[in-house]
């Protein structure tokens, strides 16, 4: 089944797609390929992708408040989007900023007041999700200080999960060897299906999804539960670097980024390997995310360095279109992409995007 997945996925690339180089991963701050930002606005006119899924620049960064104008350039970050009934609004975090709601119709922005020691963090990506009695909240892999942050939709802390220690006692002999020796705690992303929080740990030698269980509602408490997969390697289910990690609405599976394999990994809630999305080689997803029936996948690189890199657009497991924001779009900044989120708005789809290195965002729009 695995190998059937594959081949459809090469060859509907090889119709939608480009060519491809082999580049090297960068897990810091620093890239090979610095960028010097270039913020003319794009031509709204051009269009980019294939079939009926092509997209133009809708909105630039100054949609935005000018304090996220002022800071995006180091957005190292991503989005979720509370898909609940009646809801829509999209979220994420800047350093220095604090969390910024979009609207759900995308038109309008606003700041939520922060608490401080979120503020002054890297939120890796964001996840909007809800308890079993339907309290919704928002988690913060802090990928800098080695926390969880959890707060209500108006930015009240309310639970922060430290790291393990070398008493936390987890079902895999390498993963408490790896916190006894002192090992660092990097998270990189987090995700809720019932009562659990499943987190990617993929800027670390430890690359293992860990469990935390919900102990508590009222008050919001968590702490560290036995369960943990994956696993640093390239055999199936197990990561190149985890990277962003959900819970595609409405199913029970969690699906995580395989930067260096170029794959996505899915799994059951309790760890159970499912299948793997293989990606294009080379292509380094950092995040996926789901609406509609269509996939939206964020790549730190691309087939070619000099055009920066793609949005890939799945519908089902197959490539249908892809995006080349900065060689086809005209946003000179989207060397390398980290996050993007998908909406369906009155018939029409939408692409919100986060570049990194140096950070910016889009919004796109479906050419109809």
């Amino acid at each position: 089944m695995r190998q059937i997945v594959y081949l459809i996925f090469i060859v509907t690339f090889m119709i939608v797609g480009h060519t491809y180089a082999h580049v090297s991963e960068h897990h810091s701050g620093t890239s090979g390929f610095q960028f010097v930002a270039d913020h003319k606005a794009p031509d709204t006119k051009l269009t980019s992708g294939q079939g009926a899924l092509k997209f133009k620049v809708l909105y630039t960064r100054d949609h935005f408040p000018t304090e996220v104008v002022a800071a995006i350039d180091k957005a190292h970050g991503g989005f979720d989007v509370d898909r609940r009934d009646g809801k829509g609004e999209t979220y994420f975090q800047l350093p220095g900023v604090g969390i910024i709601q979009i609207s759900a119709d995308l038109k309008t922005t606003r700041l939520i007041e922060t608490p401080a020691a979120l503020k002054k963090a890297n939120a890796h990506y964001t996840t909007v999700w809800s308890t079993s009695e339907g309290t919704p909240y928002l988690s913060f892999p802090a990928n800098d200080v080695g926390k969880i942050f959890t707060t209500t939709l108006d930015g009240k802390l309310v639970h922060t999960l430290e790291a393990p220690d070398a008493m936390t006692d987890f079902k895999h002999q390498a993963v408490n060897t790896y916190f006894s020796e002192g090992g660092a705690f990097v998270p990189t992303g987090v995700t809720h299906i019932e009562g659990m929080l499943y987190v990617t740990t993929g800027y670390s030698d430890l690359d293992y999804i860990l469990g935390a269980k919900l102990t508590s509602l009222e008050p919001l408490e968590a702490s560290w539960y036995p369960l943990a997969f994956g696993g640093k390697g390239d055999e199936p289910g197990q990561f190149g670097t985890g990277h962003h990690i959900i819970v595609p609405y409405g199913t029970n599976r969690l699906d995580a980024s395989d930067r260096a394999n170029a794959e996505i990994e899915r799994y059951s809630p309790d760890g159970t390997y499912l299948e793997t999305l293989p990606l294009i080689k080379g292509s380094f997803p950092c995040s996926i995310d789901y609406e509609a029936g269509y996939a939206v996948v964020a790549c730190l690189y691309g087939p070619n360095k000099e055009k920066g890199a793609p949005l890939y657009i799945l519908e089902g497991n197959n490539l249908v279109s892809t995006v080349m924001l900065k060689e086809e779009l005209g946003v000179k900044t989207f060397q390398h992409l980290h996050g993007a989120a998908i909406r369906k708005i009155d018939g029409k789809l939408y692409i919100i995007a986060q570049s990194w290195n140096p950070g910016d965002i889009v919004i796109l729009e479906q050419v109809m």
